[in-house]
C-alpha cells in the first residue's frame, strides 16, 4: 500500500478514536480503541512489538513499539497534555530500530487530536 495512503488511513482512525472517545483515558483505552479501528479497516498490524537494545553486543534490554501497521508504519500513541521532544525522539528511535519508512505519533491527550508524521532519516523516502 502506498504509504501516504496508509499514514491518511491510520489518521481518519485516530480521528474515530478521538471522535468517540475524547480526552482524558489512559493510553492503553487508545490503544484498544486504535485496534478495533485497525480491525474494520482491514489493516494488518501488530501490537506491542518488541526489539532488542544492545551496547557493545550485549543486551540491554527491549522496547516496545504501540504498533506496527501493514509492515510499513511505526504508530505511537500518548494520552499527554503536550507532546514533549522525547516522544518526538522516542517515535524517530523505533522507526529507526525497526527500519521502517515513517512513525506517526498520535496523541489523545489534548483536546483536539494531535498527529505528527515522522520519516526515517536512514531511508529516502518521498515527503
Amino acid at each position: 500500500m502506498d504509504i501516504k495512503k496508509l499514514t491518511y488511513q491510520i489518521n481518519g482512525c485516530s480521528m474515530n478514536v478521538h471522535n468517540k472517545l475524547g480526552m482524558g483515558f489512559q493510553e492503553m483505552i487508545y490503544q484498544r480503541a486504535m485496534a478495533f479501528e485497525f480491525e474494520a479497516s482491514n489493516l494488518d498490524y501488530l501490537e506491542e512489538v518488541p526489539y532488542d537494545i544492545y551496547y557493545d553486543g550485549k543486551l540491554l534490554g527491549q522496547r516496545r513499539a504501540d504498533f506496527v501497521v501493514e509492515d510499513q508504519v511505526i504508530v505511537e500513541l500518548k494520552a499527554v497534555f503536550e507532546i514533549k521532544p522525547e516522544h518526538f525522539i522516542q517515535t524517530r528511535n523505533y522507526i529507526m530500530a525497526f527500519e521502517k519508512p515513517v512513525g506517526l505519533l498520535l496523541n489523545f491527550g489534548s483536546r483536539s487530536l494531535v498527529f505528527k508524521k515522522i520519516y526515517n532519516p536512514n531511508l529516502n523516502i518521498e515527503k
